[in-house]
């Protein structure tokens, strides 16, 4: 008990290699289902790939995306803030990679938090200075240009 009201996380479940496979055989069939605009047939699929894998962001970031094409706005906000914690998790196991911390800006930017994804990039470009893939990012002004895109826009909240 003490060590749940100190702030410790449980540690997460072990995922199998079984489960991983199950998981990206849904994603599978759920992209087929998304080249088809079926995002009803999509959506549980996502859903049980993501929770088959939570510390994939990719599968909840999509099954926010299918929520969203389907009206259905808190559940992509719940998937994107599932996708955002996977994204920090894996920026704490690996700090040194620039991945997981554009995936952070670009789910702040899904959620709304455009002030937050600036901010995060910063934190980022300060904490990996040599990172050529945050530097790109950021002279490019690529989340300035994600914030106006047409497409981008359709799935932001």
């Amino acid at each position: 008990v003490l060590l749940l009201a100190a702030g410790c996380k449980p540690k997460p479940k072990e995922i199998s290699s079984l489960q991983r496979k199950e998981a990206a055989n849904l994603v599978s069939e759920a992209n087929f289902a998304v080249t088809l605009h079926d995002y009803a047939r999509a959506e549980p699929l996502l859903e049980r790939a993501a929770k088959l894998c939570p510390d994939n962001g990719e599968y909840w970031m999509n099954l926010g995306i299918t929520r969203r094409r389907q009206g259905n706005n808190d559940g992509a906000k719940e998937a994107y803030r599932a996708a955002l914690a996977a994204a920090r998790d894996a920026i704490a196991l690996k700090p040194e990679q620039s991945e997981p911390r554009l995936q952070e800006v670009y789910l702040l930017a899904l959620l709304g938090r455009a002030d937050d994804a600036r901010a995060a990039l910063a934190k980022s470009r300060r904490q990996l200075p040599n990172s050529g893939e945050l530097r790109a990012f950021e002279e490019a002004h690529q989340l300035d240009r994600t914030l106006a895109d047409p497409g981008f826009k359709q799935i932001a909240l």
